[in-house]
């Protein structure tokens, strides 16, 4: 019987390896850059943790199963759940800020589509312990600066603020408030047409659409968009969180990343335990891809999890979504899986064979990425499959050569061959290679 693959999983071979651990790695240095550390949490949790954080709803998207031992148990949606629990059960009492990072699997049972898989990874990273803007400000850097090391720089971080929907919705006399945050969440999936027929099925009026409508045009520049926002917000903890605003703006320009910076009032994020500022990645293309990332303030859920209270904020990018964008862009660079050199013993003597692996160790331990025929080829057809491989130099050995206490360099591309003695070859091509 054959076992196909389970429907949104895929199998990555070793070219699309590499590309993916490049760019796993380019983010990894600027996490570690800003001096956020690498945790990792199991990869399922009690399903309880799920339901506290976002209610019994969520369960539709778990992978969700009870264990031999009758326990409720799911593979995680994301991490920031099972970070603020590890965080609640082992570091309450640590110093803070905590600044943790990520990059990990995740599992949610979708509809596959593009960019959207039920097995998908993210990087992100999580600062507890901080209720200030600067801790706002240095997670949007981040999440600036990570895109950017990647070599991507046609992307746009679109601010908006939870505290200002919750607003909104006062003022519109809406109680279900984030019923009309996750209508708004979905307006760029739908036609306007769409948009204003949800608005009205869930009580709206007409001038409450309007407004609703209003309201998601205030975005762009930072400097247009605030001054629109205080015309609009009257009460005074819409306006003390304008001001936090200007603020976080204000930083991120002092970080060196305010050209990537725009404000959306329209952003709400579909979770719902954000707080205040939240924020997403756009970056244009034709391949259907929406938001390559997002995040925000999140500063009750650690107490939702049995903890005190306790403010954090933090990010998660969408490396399925990103990758393919850097592919099409070209910005991922050619993986080269061949090795640097190839070994090949001439004969099938214990002598010929021990030296082969003795020149094949010294020059791996010399840090020189090297193989050896394994398949017992003779030369020719060795010497076929090293072309094939595209490897630039093979290393021959063979009795007549042994006798002497040399080995054959020979390079791939002129044909050319030069004989050295058996302590020589590591050095010799290192400076060949240049390594």
């Amino acid at each position: 019987m054959k076992v196909e693959r389970v429907k949104g999983t895929r199998d990555f071979l070793p070219e699309e390896m590499a590309k993916r651990r490049w760019v796993f790695e380019r983010i990894r240095e600027v996490f570690e850059r800003y001096n956020f550390t690498e945790v990792l949490t199991p990869t399922f949790e009690y399903t309880e943790l799920f339901k506290l954080r976002s209610g019994e709803e969520v369960v539709k998207q778990l992978y969700a199963f009870v264990d031999k031992g009758g326990r409720d148990i799911s593979l995680r949606p994301d991490m920031t759940s099972s970070v603020a629990r590890l965080y609640v059960n082992s570091f309450q009492t640590a110093p803070k800020p905590i600044k943790w990072y990520y990059i990990a699997n995740m599992f949610r049972y979708e509809e596959p589509q593009s960019g959207r898989f039920r097995e998908f990874w993210q990087a992100g990273v999580e600062l507890i312990g901080s209720d200030k803007v600067e801790a706002d400000a240095e997670v949007i850097a981040l999440f600036v600066e990570s895109y950017l090391a990647t070599g991507l720089e046609d992307f746009t971080v679109n601010i908006g603020d939870r505290i200002l929907l919750d607003e909104f919705a006062k003022m519109l006399n809406v109680e279900d408030d984030i019923g009309l945050m996750r209508l708004i969440d979905k307006k760029d999936k739908l036609s306007r047409e769409e948009f204003v027929n949800a608005l009205k099925d869930f009580g709206l009026g007409d001038e409450g659409v309007e407004k609703v409508l209003s309201l998601i045009e205030i975005k762009g520049n930072p400097d247009e968009v605030l001054p629109k926002a205080e015309e609009l917000f009257k009460s005074e903890e819409a306006r003390a969180e304008i001001k936090r605003l200007y603020e976080l703006v204000d930083l991120l320009d002092a970080y060196g990343v305010s050209r990537w910076i725009r404000i959306d009032l329209g952003i709400a994020r579909g979770f719902d335990y954000y707080t205040s500022v939240v924020f997403e990645a756009i970056a244009p293309n034709d391949l259907g891809i929406g938001s390559i990332g997002g995040g925000g303030r999140y500063d009750n859920l650690i107490e939702v999890f049995g903890g005190k209270p306790t403010p954090a904020t933090g990010f998660a990018i969408g490396l399925e979504r990103l990758i393919p964008i850097l592919e099409w862009k070209g910005l991922i660079p050619e993986v080269k899986l061949r090795p640097d050199v190839y070994v090949i013993p001439i004969g099938d003597e214990k002598e010929i064979k021990r030296t082969a692996v003795e020149v094949l160790s010294a020059l791996r331990r010399a840090g020189i990425k090297a193989d050896i025929e394994l398949m017992g080829r003779k030369l020719r057809k060795a010497l076929d499959y090293a072309g094939r491989l595209k490897v630039p130099y093979v290393v021959l050995v063979g009795k007549r050569d042994l006798e002497k206490g040399n080995a054959t360099i020979r390079d791939m591309e002129s044909g050319e061959q030069i004989v050295v003695k058996k302590e020589e070859v590591v050095s010799e091509l290192t400076r060949l290679l240049g390594v």
